[in-house]
């Protein structure tokens, strides 16, 4: 975008290091920190300060300032403990240098630092300077006077590197180099994956542990050997998904879940013991029709990024809202308002300490500790956000997906994905906006692998997270 230039008038004024240097007595005598026993001087001299760093800020770019009076309190060193002086300092100039003699000679503070600085020459020498060439480099943020300013600089600066085009300008490079010097590592991984997969016949192995692509192989590295040294129990992972995940159990689908830091000896006595947890699995669908029935047919659905449970807990978790809806139904029935049927509705059933809330997606996601009469009232305040809810996912899905692949086409994107937490609605946004802004952002994305995230990051084996709401 084109940009701004603010100018002043440079009539060699006090440099921004001078007028601190020149009013740093005053500092030492009005310093909200001298006054800690004191809140009330304390907080005028606070916001009196305040005002003089905006002052001192305009006269420095050479704008009008309104004639201004300023309080302060000043600590008197000669009498005792608590006795302070109240002083009004009245700045009515147009230059730096003038308002810093008169706040140093109104507060009886010596004036020759800045008498010895030489005066400016006549106006006609006049030149016009950039404002961003004032130094503030060697001004440190705890200035009383320049502080804020210097914390508006940063501020801004850091803004602005964090803009999408200004960071992926800098950092497509090493994203690309780090994406390609992990190319032999992401070919290990596959066909580790595919020969396990394929000797003991599974359905898929799969890595549930963010992007740690040296984990994984290390994890599919000891499974292997594990399973050649205990061929005898392998069998019974035909047919199953094996998953490398935060902990070792069966997980609600069925899928075998390994703890990617435990030691293989757990490992081990998981898969002996399968038929076990299986036998939980299939008791599972019977208490999700309890919860449905007495609920009027409502669908008992999952969360897609649900929080990994086992089955046994999942199961406690439907016995419990089960028995506290059966208890309330029997006692005071269902809402006149609801429908005769729920079943396009879905609820979510999760831990104790789950969310209560309606999800993205239009799901009721409930925790199993909530009361019968709680979740009959939850459901009735959300029978409409649910439904539209609902509606709007169905909808998004299909665009998202559309959009995503119209983003890796049209930017020669290596791959796009999200984090969990993106939801389809501002993954949408996201693409879209990228799209829009495809003739300023195309020379920066090809060959990228890009995840949609709420953060800016180049992760080690270079896939590039960008926040969905980035700014151009």
């Amino acid at each position: 975008g084109e940009v701004h230039h603010r100018f002043v008038t440079c009539l060699r004024h006090l440099t921004t290091t001078e007028v601190s240097t020149a009013l740093r007595p005053f500092y030492f005598n009005v310093h909200p920190d001298l006054f800690g026993q004191y809140p009330n001087q304390r907080a005028i001299n606070e916001n009196s300060l305040k005002q003089l760093s905006s002052i001192i800020e305009m006269l420095q770019a050479k704008r009008w300032i309104k004639p201004t009076s300023l309080q302060f309190y000043l600590r008197d060193k000669k009498c005792e403990e608590g006795s302070f002086r109240l002083i009004r300092i009245h700045i009515n100039e147009r230059d730096v240098r003038e308002a810093v003699l008169t706040i140093l000679k109104t507060c009886d503070l010596p004036t020759e630092y800045v008498d010895k600085i030489p005066k400016p020459p006549k106006p006609k020498e006049t030149v016009r300077v950039n404002s961003s060439t004032i130094d503030f480099s060697k001004i440190n943020e705890d200035d009383p006077v320049f502080g804020p300013i210097v914390m508006r600089q940063r501020m801004d600066e850091a803004k602005e590197a964090l803009k999408l085009r200004n960071w992926l300008a800098k950092n497509r490079k090493s994203a690309l180099e780090k994406n390609e010097a992990n190319r032999p590592l992401r070919e290990e991984v596959d066909r580790l994956r595919k020969a396990i997969a394929k000797e003991w016949k599974l359905t898929d192995v799969r890595w549930d542990c963010g992007w740690n692509a040296t984990h994984f192989r290390g994890c599919l590295q000891s499974f292997m050997s594990l399973a050649e040294q205990h061929p005898e129990v392998m069998h019974i992972l035909k047919g199953r998904t094996l998953v490398f995940a935060p902990f070792t159990g069966i997980s609600l689908e069925g899928h075998i879940m390994l703890n990617s830091g435990e030691v293989r000896h757990n490992w081990l006595d998981l898969i002996k013991n399968v038929r076990k947890y299986d036998a939980v699995l299939f008791r599972i669908p019977g208490f999700e029709k309890s919860v449905s029935q007495v609920l009027r047919g409502i669908k008992v659905g999952r969360r897609k990024f649900m929080p990994k449970i086992l089955a046994g807990e999942y199961e406690r978790n439907l016995q419990q809202i089960t028995t506290s809806l059966s208890d309330y139904h029997g006692r005071r029935g269902f809402p006149k308002q609801w429908p005769q049927s729920l079943q396009d509705y879905e609820i979510v059933i999760e831990t104790e300490a789950g969310p209560l809330m309606v999800s993205p997606t239009g799901q009721f996601i409930v925790p199993s500790s909530l009361p019968g009469f709680l979740l009959v009232s939850f459901i009735t305040k959300n029978l409409e956000e649910a439904k539209e809810k609902m509606m709007n996912y169905k909808n998004n899905k299909h665009v998202e997906r559309s959009l995503q692949k119209q983003c890796i086409d049209e930017f020669q994107l290596f791959d796009l994905r999200k984090d969990d937490n993106v939801t389809p609605d501002v993954m949408i946004q996201c693409c879209e906006r990228l799209l829009e802004k495809k003739t300023d952002l195309k020379p920066f994305l090809k060959g990228v692998h890009l995840n949609i995230a709420t953060y800016y990051s180049v992760l080690s084996d270079g896939v590039v997270c960008i926040p969905w709401n980035w700014k151009l």
